[in-house]
């Protein structure tokens, strides 16, 4: 199990990057589309552009942030538990969580599939629609993966009890 843990957190770190590198390409995005528009050459396309990549930004980003913690938990209700109940509350919190991005993972990339049956594309670039839905399909994936892993902490600290 620790192997899979490394495993997907290095999958994790990978996506951060690249979702990183999506917010660079928006900001170089805009910035040109601002410059050349002053020179009466505006890059067409460029609103469906910047939804795309700051899609697969916050998409693809969202795993690397539970592996920091960054997520916001509201816990002054369960810090007043015995460890033991606060494990089982963590636990059943992380399973139902598990549960809920596994599902949206699916319902994501049954979207996708179905952005690839109708053809759908966007207006002006003509880019399909249903690349980057697969991959934010995959970054909730990878964040289910996460969560999952996460969830054997709470497991030791019942069991140890």
């Amino acid at each position: 199990m620790e192997a899979f843990a490394r495993l997907v957190q290095g999958l994790s770190r990978n996506l951060d990057r690249v979702a990183g590198w999506a917010l660079v390409a928006t900001m170089l995005l805009v910035v040109g589309n601002i410059i050349l528009r002053l020179l009466g050459r505006p890059i067409q396309g460029t609103y469906e552009w910047v939804g795309f990549l700051t899609a697969l930004a916050i998409g693809l980003a969202l795993a690397q942030c539970a592996v920091q913690d960054g997520h916001i938990a509201v816990t002054f209700l369960v810090d007043k538990l015995a460890p033991r109940a606060q494990a089982v509350v963590v636990f059943c919190g992380g399973a139902v969580s598990v549960a809920f991005l596994a599902f949206a993972a699916w319902e994501i990339g049954r979207y996708a599939t179905s952005m690839v049956r109708s053809g759908e594309v966007a207006m002006t670039t003509q880019v399909p629609f249903y690349p980057f839905i697969y991959l934010i399909a995959f970054g909730f994936l990878v964040f289910c993966l996460i969560v999952f892993t996460g969830l054997r902490e709470p497991i030791r600290k019942v069991a140890k009890k």
